[in-house]
This record gives C-alpha cells, structure tokens and sequence, in this order.
C-alpha cells in the first residue's frame, strides 16, 4: 500500500565535479543567451536574446545599448535570469544541455574590458564604442542545469566559480 502523505524523491541529483565543469564550460562557449527581466511598468517578465561572452573570471558579460527595453528594465530592477545552451543539430532539443542563471546585473569596465570583449566576439567591433552601449557583467545568485533528461542540478555562485 502507498503512503498517501509521502513526498516523491526529488528529482535533483547531488551537485558533482561533472556539472560543474558542464555549467562552466556552457558559460565559456556561449555566444549568445536568452536574458529575462522584469518590466518596470507591468511587472511582467520579458525576453531577448543577447551577445554573451565569458569574462576574465568566467562571469558572463553582455554588451547592451541603453536605447533597449532590457537596459532599462535592469536599472529599475537588476535581478535578471539567462537561459544559456542551445539544442544541437540533431534529437531531442530538450536532451541537450541547458543552463539557467539566476543572476544580478552589474555595469562593468567598458574600456578596461574591451580586448578581451572583442577578441570573443569581433562583431561587436562595429558598436563597441558607441556611447549608448553599456558592458554589464552577470553576477551568479543561483543556477539551474539541465544536462540532459533526468540531470538536473542546482548550483551555487561558487560552484560556477572558476
């Protein structure tokens, strides 16, 4: 007979070295993320895809212009969450690995980043130095991972932590 008030096993495994090193590395390869923030006059979440880059420390960066919806909507409230990972070319898109960040927006050194910016993502050499673009850094509060059907995760900032 089934106990009625037993709770099912939770499906999160134990965080190891091996998604550790996953949510790293899908941070050091991403190009480009999905970031969600909060509509500072609805309240309601919204989403953009974004140019992403590891920085130094491996926290990833994005450079975004204050004309955007997201740029303002992060100065009201800089909580934000980045969905990194795309599916491959082939199978199931929901078996490829996938890497939710929650996280808090931060302004980060432009000038002082601007070669190691560049040197990951060149196109961005066009509008780097227009003055309505701004270098944020994404700092971890928390991360989801998926690794793949049934690998899911939780990690903390230091887990992601190079």
């Amino acid at each position: 007979m089934t106990d009625p008030t037993a709770r099912p096993a939770d499906p999160i495994r134990p965080t190891d070295a091996e998604a550790r090193t996953l949510a790293r590395d899908l941070i050091a390869h991403a190009r480009f993320a999905a970031l969600a923030v909060l509509d500072p006059d609805s309240g309601a979440p919204m989403v953009t895809r974004i140019a992403l880059v590891p920085g130094p420390d491996g926290v990833p960066l994005t450079l975004i212009s204050t004309l955007s919806a997201h740029t303002s909507a992060l100065a009201a409230d800089p909580r934000c969450s980045l969905l990194i990972g795309e599916p491959g070319e082939k199978g199931d898109p929901l078996t490829h690995p996938r890497l939710t960040l929650q996280a808090r927006a931060e302004p980060a050194d432009k000038t002082a980043l601007k070669a190691h910016y560049l040197s990951l993502y060149p196109k961005a050499t066009l509008y780097y130095d227009f003055g309505d673009f701004g270098l944020y850094r994404f700092a971890p509060l928390a991360a989801h991972l998926n690794g793949g059907f049934g690998k899911a995760y939780r990690l903390t900032p230091a887990d992601l932590a190079q």
